[in-house]
């Protein structure tokens, strides 16, 4: 079993949805809600930040990354390379799929 690392928000005075007016992004399983210069979700009865992209020379969060050569496997823009599909990496399914940055991928 794998343990992803997450690094809790500050307490918060409302819960986000739909109607909360902060601007909201799907990332993979979750919607991330942007506030106040940062990005979080809900996790467990509290928030969490969003992930940072990995490449090198980008310091964004994940859900709005929009590095123009990302190799981070968990921003929303990549897509897979395999040729059996067009899906953005964060939403892949592809049952033997080969792209590097897709989180499935062997």
């Amino acid at each position: 079993m794998t343990t992803t690392a997450h690094r809790q928000a500050e307490e918060h005075q409302h819960t986000h949805g739909p109607d909360c007016g902060h601007e909201s992004v799907i990332h993979e399983d979750h919607v991330d809600y942007l506030h106040d210069g940062h990005v979080h979700h809900e996790h467990d009865g509290h928030y969490d930040e969003c992930t940072t992209c990995e490449c090198a020379d980008c310091s964004d969060v994940c859900a709005v990354c929009d590095c123009s050569n990302c190799t981070c496997a968990t921003c929303n823009h990549n897509v897979c390379e395999c040729g059996s599909c067009n899906d953005a990496c964060a939403n892949c399914a592809c049952s033997e799929c080969t792209c590097s940055t897709c989180k499935h991928a062997a």
